[in-house]
């Protein structure tokens, strides 16, 4: 660790330098599982390196994607467990690039918090290499600025941004969609990282009633239930696309169904889903009761139990079900497409 250029000035305006290197040095660790065979350069230096394998690809296209965790942050303070919401913050990224068809290639994360707690930036940063692993891209660099009198002590906030590629010919642009295509569910693991800020309104975090096991929630508290990891879906998807031609892709964020669905469907058609096929998770039914939410309001916020969609023509459908389930995805099928002014259609 540098010690050589510590402040004793910046170090009493609240700022630690050192803090910084300690950090760095502890997330080393977490960091060298993602390395991937594009990368060229160690984390530290002033920008990250990879050398582009486009083996197969005859015109590559870059597709890049940022986001953040959003007050979902706020659950982690409370519980004081920041080892899981990186993952959170790669899954917001590169579940959107996916939808287009793009592989990840690498990511950059970025964290702004009141005090520099090393330990704490690294369990945070464990997260993020996490959610890399999973989706088969390389950390590659990363900031992480002390702003004290900005953020509180204990406080942080975490961005992310992923660079993926794809073959022009194979991206999914929704151009082949028909009438008869299958719309297929993904899964969520509950909530993932949208609507918390209604989440905080329905339910106090900060009350022991939210930190007592509950039967519904397979005797998990609903604190710890919130703070599972978004879900990502890039290998799953990544199987699919080599064996089946797909229509389209959406990932249900914020804006749930009504918004996320209508995005990958080209004008003059619609999707009609019944909304007895939806496998509601039960964190959901427990926000409705608890907030006294319409059920349209949940289906315009949140994903409902379903992560991703995917459309497919009607005779892959089955197959498509099968490659998912043999990645690890309990897909079914959600709904069709059919001829419609109305983008879509919960019946």
């Amino acid at each position: 660790m540098n010690t050589d250029s510590r402040s004793e000035s910046y170090a009493k305006a609240g700022v630690d330098i050192t803090a910084g290197y300690k950090a760095v040095e502890l997330m080393k660790k977490h960091i060298a599982k993602t390395v991937t065979s594009g990368v060229m350069d160690g984390i530290g230096g002033f920008g990250g390196l990879f050398e582009l394998d486009l083996t197969g690809i005859t015109k590559p296209v870059l597709v890049s994607g940022t986001d953040g965790v959003g007050t979902k942050l706020k659950l982690a303070f409370e519980a004081d467990k920041h080892d899981t919401i990186g993952i959170d913050c790669v899954a917001m990224c590169v579940n959107d690039i996916i939808c287009c068809g793009a592989k990840p290639l690498f990511f950059l994360d970025y964290i702004a918090c009141g005090k520099n707690y090393p330990e704490k930036i690294a369990e945070i940063v464990k997260g993020v290499c996490d959610g890399c692993v999973q989706s088969g891209a390389a950390l590659i660099g990363g900031e992480t600025a002390e702003m004290p009198g900005f953020y509180p002590e204990n406080e942080y906030d975490l961005a992310g941004y992923c660079t993926g590629v794809v073959d022009k010919d194979k991206i999914i642009d929704n151009s082949k969609m028909s009438e008869g295509d299958v719309v297929i569910a993904i899964p969520s693991s509950g909530v993932h990282s949208n609507g918390f800020s209604l989440v905080r309104k329905v339910f106090d975090i900060e009350s022991d009633e939210a930190k007592k096991p509950l039967e519904e929630l397979g005797n998990k508290s609903i604190l710890e239930t919130l703070l599972t990891p978004t879900k990502i879906y890039v290998k799953p998807i990544l199987a699919l696309l080599s064996e089946i031609e797909v229509s389209a892709i959406s990932h249900i964020t914020g804006g749930g169904f009504y918004e996320n669905i209508p995005r990958s469907i080209p004008d003059g058609f619609g999707v009609v889903i019944k909304e007895s096929d939806v496998k509601i998770l039960p964190i959901f039914e427990l926000i409705e009761k608890t907030g006294n939410i319409s059920r349209r309001d949940m289906f315009n916020t949140f994903n409902m139990g379903v992560g991703m969609s995917v459309v497919v023509k009607s005779e892959d459908a089955q197959r498509a079900i099968d490659i998912l389930k043999a990645n690890g995805e309990d897909a079914y099928i959600l709904g069709k497409v059919v001829r419609s002014d109305k983008k879509i259609e919960l019946v």
